[in-house]
């Protein structure tokens, strides 16, 4: 507990050895889950022994509850699980956590309505703890963003997990209420990075007033401590005074309040226990960590098995998001409607040729702008996802990229055919059912070339507005080499790669053969192919190349 800013998340991501590798940041010491050693060099079992929930709840929102916790457990219990023991799994845990009712409910988000914060918070726990049982259950800011009836829910949840299951539960709080610090055992006060008090909450007040800072009758414990160990910058005298009392009170925690703490625990202990085999218990204890270490599931199978459950997922998200498809739609019939009525039944003059380019220009450039932004859009997103599902090694990248691939594949292709369906018949292009199924296969194709560019450049960037930045700005350069403004023959050598590159070369050129007699577009139909494959070789290796890096604790 402490206030913004203190060193909460930090030492959660220690603990559960999530903290981000980077040459600024160093972790040193040990870490050790009842007597067993899981921080050292190369191991793994922190990553079993402790449930970590993160701050941040993201999950696919067209799924349900039950359909979010299904996945998660096949993704941890592996191959070997049966349906029977899933289901009994996932009920178990459906009940404990308050969400049965909830069950068949989709998740949601902002454009869909779905469960409450409370209930994501809880589907988030519950996602962690299904197919494994570890010994630790830790939780960055469980209550954070949550009013104080669904903060209350959440915090019983996690007691009820210490006190049925037998779990060590931590969890980081920034404000609680009375009625939850009433279900804290021990808190751990935190300032600046610095520990200010370890140990029961019960013996908080009396520490604090040893200072001479005793508890205001009527006043919530946790509020006021928060209070005492924040430092008021609200003018130059206020936040002297408040950082002068801050290091008497982390000096005396140092001096003698660890010393008192220690003393206490081990008279409630009757003894102090340093190693886990010396005393029946603690061997007990040290069991159930390495039980929940060894019973780690190894993921869904093999590429077959990993890329179905992936693909129906992917599908279930694609298929059920009304809200993007009749956006896209939308725009797509309007965009074609646009086009249509200004190249309204061009004709085969001389003069209509102009025409006919500018048409076929902007429809390329039209079916890429629209693929790119839903991804970029909509990925970076996703990514969130991902990272944290491959940091327990669930599965690999290229079964997820081929079953995004093919799950998006049918939807995707709908939105280019409706576009062509209109604006081709209004604009007056060449007739013919064999003309019309190639300039909507084009258009198909170059929308996925796109799709695949997004992921790329999405694999790569740090937020969705990052994405919504680069995205466009390499599309720019693709529609320069589109083949309509500039011959590459003219720009300098350093620049004509991109002409190869550019998907929009590559759709215009084969609209154009596709439009003008005794032509074959099958060499632009295939180079657009290979943009695409590019793409997503590229995506895979950049995804690769980003998964998430943890520090490890060094040996001192």
């Amino acid at each position: 507990m402490g206030p913004s800013g203190s060193g909460k998340t930090s030492l959660l991501n220690a603990l559960a050895l999530q903290t981000p590798a980077s040459d600024r940041v160093r972790l040193s010491g040990s870490l050790a889950v009842n007597g067993l050693d899981v921080g050292r060099e190369g191991s793994s079992d922190a990553e079993h022994a402790v449930a970590y929930v993160q701050q941040e709840d993201v999950f696919y929102s067209q799924l349900t509850v039950y359909e979010t916790l299904e996945t998660a457990a096949r993704l941890r219990m592996g191959a070997g699980a049966t349906r029977e023991t899933r289901e009994l799994a996932i009920t178990a845990l459906l009940r404990r956590l308050g969400l049965t009712h909830a069950r068949d409910t989709r998740v949601g988000d902002k454009k869909t309505r779905g469960i409450s914060g409370g209930e994501k918070k809880r589907l988030a726990l519950a996602c962690e703890l299904v197919g494994e049982s570890p010994a630790v259950v830790a939780a960055d800011e469980p209550t954070s963003g949550l009013d104080a009836f669904q903060a209350q829910r959440v915090m019983e949840s996690l007691r009820a997990l210490a006190r049925d299951e037998r779990k060590t539960v931590i969890c980081s709080i920034h404000q609680p209420r009375g009625s939850i610090v009433a279900l804290f055992d021990d808190i751990c006060l935190m300032a600046g990075g610095e520990v200010v008090y370890v140990g029961a909450m019960k013996d908080a007040a009396s520490w604090f007033q040893s200072q001479g800072h005793p508890v205001p009758p009527g006043v919530n414990p946790a509020e006021f401590l928060i209070d005492l160990v924040s430092i008021d910058a609200t003018d130059a005298e206020s936040e002297t005074r408040s950082m002068k009392r801050l290091k008497s009170l982390v000096d005396a925690w140092r001096s003698e309040g660890a010393a008192r703490a220690a003393k206490k625990k081990t008279a409630a202990d009757g003894s102090t226990v340093t190693n886990p085999d010396e005393t029946a218990g603690a061997g007990a204890l040290q069991s159930s960590v390495q039980s929940s270490v060894a019973a780690a599931g190894g993921g869904p199978g093999g590429f077959f098995s990993q890329f179905a459950l992936l693909l129906r997922r992917s599908w279930r998200q694609v298929r059920r998001d009304r809200a993007t498809n009749g956006v896209r739609l939308a725009t797509s019939l309007n965009s074609a409607l646009v086009f249509g009525s200004i190249f309204w039944r061009m004709g085969t003059k001389q003069s209509s040729i102009q025409d006919r380019l500018g048409l076929l220009q902007v429809s390329a450039i039209n079916a890429a702008m629209a693929a790119l932004m839903k991804t970029l859009t909509a990925f970076t997103k996703e990514k969130v996802i991902v990272n944290r599902e491959r940091a327990s090694g669930a599965y690999g990248m290229f079964p997820y990229l081929l079953a995004k691939l093919a799950a998006e594949l049918p939807v995707g292709a709908f939105f280019p055919l409706a576009f062509g369906a209109v604006v081709y018949p209004m604009a007056g292009l060449h007739p013919g059912l064999g003309r019309f199924s190639k300039f909507c296969g084009l258009i198909t194709l170059e929308s996925f070339s796109s799709a695949a560019v997004g992921l790329a450049v999405s694999a790569v960037a740090p937020s969705t507005e990052a994405a919504v930045a680069m995205g466009p700005a390499v599309m720019v350069l693709f529609i320069v080499f589109g083949g309509y403004y500039v011959n590459a023959e003219n720009v300098p050598r350093a620049f004509r790669w991109i002409n190869g590159c550019s998907l929009i070369k590559w759709a215009f050129q084969g609209l154009c053969i596709n439009e003008f007699d005794g032509l074959d577009v099958g060499s632009a139909a295939r180079a657009q192919v290979n943009v695409m494959s590019f793409c997503y070789l590229l995506t895979l290796h950049l995804l690769e190349k980003t998964a998430p890096k943890f520090a490890r604790i060094e040996e001192i």
